[in-house]
């Protein structure tokens, strides 16, 4: 070493940046920007004026006032929480009679109804509502029609345009998540005690309300506040039910303030904050329910095999509900999908309509000049935000499963807080916040696969972590001990070992994205449109007979990718995708 020269030890030299620091910093960065800043820009805007060209948006208590303390504010209220009500009390009864029937009872035909009852999961809520508007309507509802010929009347017995009529088109579309989240709890449950409760001369009705009820009581509270939240969130039913006839509820109202002219967007923002408060009490109580679960266990490490009760002659009166059921749920919702699609213009099924039917609303569909950009927008944000939630996901559920991190656990509630944002609550915060953060995204794809991926990352999570969970710890450190980076044992080994579960989830998600219309709704510009939107564009426009010609080809479309991903549990022996 020559004189006046520094000796530089090769500890003291900058090290560069590791694969699994990066992954991990990344992904913590992402998730805390997607979860975290639009909610802050929603607050913010509820707590402005609106700028005008002569006026900077100001400081001000007056849109919670208008929202909370103005004469419509009970009213409100009281609409949406006998909305929310009404249909998860509709979706739970009917859900939660149905699951016990086709798993605690000998009915006749079980395994094909779970299959049938599972169809509305790919039936998108808005063309449910329109479905049961033209079966329900007060003056061209086919029920209506059909009943006042039997009867030779002009009276009205059925009228969907009203809050029963919302809540059944909800609670109805909501009762096959109901029928999941049941079966799951009664599937799970060791029927010792409803035998011993039989074999001491119970009935069993009395087993029922005695017994099983009370063993899973934790599960049913927990399906009931998931269904509430449901409800309240719901925005097809409200819009196009409620609106017409002057029933508003909280998400309604939040529509008709963006809406409006000029845009009420600091109004929008409070009603969205009062429902983001309840949506988060609501799932506060669902934690807190499901955490007191283990008082009520009953599956322990000793193996059973599930019984079912012996009904009699009553099997094949449950076998005639589950036959009503499916026919209200599926049969009739698609059948006049089908039959709207054939007529130029709508008329209820009769000979003289028969007559007239055609494809030319499929035609007008196919030769619309902006329907392959919207294919093409939907199949992009669909497969775009399926890949980035899985790659997303894989990573999350690495660092929550495989690290001893501090604060793990809130990167894991990050990921989940977004089953908590009611879609057009999330739609208003992520517009909010690229209005003011301007790095333009605003008005293009981008921002809709922001709130896709912020949407739908929950799901993600599920199949992620629970395939993360099954993998052993030492394929990863024989890897490390080889000299393997953690980017290379990470996607050479584990991606593919996680492969069927990222799959599954891959395509959950592909179909849930599809069907997604309350997170786009106040979004899409006319250069981003998607088929949830041309939809309700068609709708609005009047143009039923495209309506269901796009609803049908869109309902067979996700049809063939409910078949995938049965086919993809069955063969890598996943679980069914829940709603």
């Amino acid at each position: 070493m020559t004189w006046g020269a520094t000796r530089i030890d090769a500890s003291d030299r900058p090290r560069p940046i590791e694969g699994r620091t990066l992954a991990i910093g990344g992904a913590v960065v992402v998730v805390a920007w997607i979860t975290l800043v639009p909610i802050v820009f929603l607050l913010r805007e509820s707590f402005l004026t609106a700028a005008t060209a002569t006026a900077p948006a100001q400081f001000t208590f007056e849109n919670f006032r208008l929202a909370y303390a103005s004469a419509e504010t009970l009213h409100l209220f009281g609409n949406s929480v006998a909305f929310a009500i009404g249909s998860a009390t509709l979706a739970f009864t009917v859900g939660t009679f149905l699951a016990w029937v086709n798993e605690r009872t000998n009915t006749a035909f079980k395994s094909l109804f779970f299959a049938l009852a599972l169809i509305p999961l790919v039936i998108p809520a808005i063309l449910f509502t329109v479905s049961w508007i033209f079966l329900a309507s007060p003056k061209i509802g086919i029920i209506n029609l059909v009943l006042q010929r039997i009867f030779d009347t002009n009276a009205v017995f059925v009228n969907v345009y009203s809050l029963g009529g919302m809540v059944w088109v909800d609670g109805l579309h909501q009762s096959p998540l109901a029928f999941l989240l049941m079966t799951a709890a009664f599937r799970s449950m060791d029927p010792s005690l409803e035998e011993s409760a039989l074999m001491s001369g119970a009935s069993v009705p009395q087993t029922v309300w005695r017994v099983t009820l009370k063993l899973v009581l934790p599960a049913m509270l927990g399906g009931f506040i998931i269904l509430f939240i449901r409800a309240l969130e719901s925005f097809e039913v409200p819009a196009l039910i409620g609106l017409p006839v002057g029933i508003h509820v909280y998400t309604s109202s939040i529509y008709e303030a963006i809406q409006s002219y000029p845009s009420e967007v600091g109004l929008a923002s409070a009603y969205a904050a009062g429902l983001l408060v309840v949506a988060s009490l609501c799932m506060v109580a669902q934690t807190r329910v499901t955490k007191e679960a283990g008082r009520f266990s009953t599956v322990t490490g000793k193996g059973f095999r599930p019984r079912v009760m012996n009904i009699g002659p009553w099997r094949y009166a449950m076998a005639a509900v589950f036959i009503v059921y499916v026919m209200l749920i599926v049969a009739l919702p698609f059948g006049v999908l089908v039959w709207s699609s054939l007529q130029r213009f709508y008329s209820a099924p009769s000979a003289a309509a028969l007559k007239s039917v055609s494809l030319a609303a499929y035609h007008t569909v196919l030769g619309d000049p902006h329907f392959l950009g919207v294919v093409w927008n939907s199949t992009v944000l669909s497969l775009g935000s399926a890949t980035v939630i899985m790659l997303l996901a894989s990573v999350l559920s690495w660092i929550v499963v495989r690290t001893k991190l501090p604060g793990r656990w809130m990167l894991d509630n990050l990921a989940s807080l977004p089953l908590v944002f009611p879609g057009l609550v999330l739609g208003l915060a992520i517009m909010a916040c690229y209005l003011n953060v301007r790095i333009g995204v605003y008005g293009t794809l981008w921002i809709m696969l922001i709130a896709y991926v912020t949407r739908f990352i929950p799901y993600g999570m599920r199949y992620s972590a629970t395939s993360m969970i099954a993998l052993h710890r030492e394929l990863e450190e024989s890897a490390a001990m080889s000299g393997a980076s953690w980017l290379t044992t990470f996607w050479r080994i584990l991606l593919p070992l996680l492969k069927p579960g990222l799959l599954a989830g891959w395509i959950y998600v592909v179909i849930v994205s599809v069907r997604e219309l309350s997170g786009s709704i106040l979004l899409y510009s006319p250069d981003t449109e998607v088929v949830s939107i041309m939809i309700w564009e068609y709708w609005q426009n009047g143009q039923y007979g495209e309506l269901c010609a796009l609803g049908v080809m869109l309902i067979a479309t996700l049809f063939c990718f409910v078949l995938l991903a049965q086919f993809v549990g069955r063969r890598f022996g996943i679980a069914e995708p829940g709603h």
